[in-house]
């Protein structure tokens, strides 16, 4: 393996996905400039996702209504100014 490739600024950081409130804490070299306090009492940084494995219907097994019509819109959007 190479060396000095991987980041040496790891922390625990606070993963929160938006869909469903679940949060689940990690360790990760992401940066945000939110907190939250943990169940143990400390603050760390929080990342919001918007999709994580308790609300993704892969590992879910159930299917879930996803606003894809904004999504859609915003793909048109972003990318008929290219065409």
């Amino acid at each position: 393996m190479k060396k000095a490739i991987h980041p040496e600024n790891y922390r625990l950081v606070v993963f929160k996905d938006m869909s469903n409130e679940t949060t689940f804490l990690t360790r990760s070299t992401a940066a945000s400039k939110e907190t939250i306090v943990w169940e143990d009492g400390n603050e760390y940084p929080v990342i919001k996702v918007e999709i994580s494995n308790t609300s993704h219907p892969f590992y879910t097994g159930k299917s879930m209504f996803v606003d894809t019509a904004g999504r859609i819109e915003k793909f048109k959007n972003r990318y008929a100014k290219k065409a």
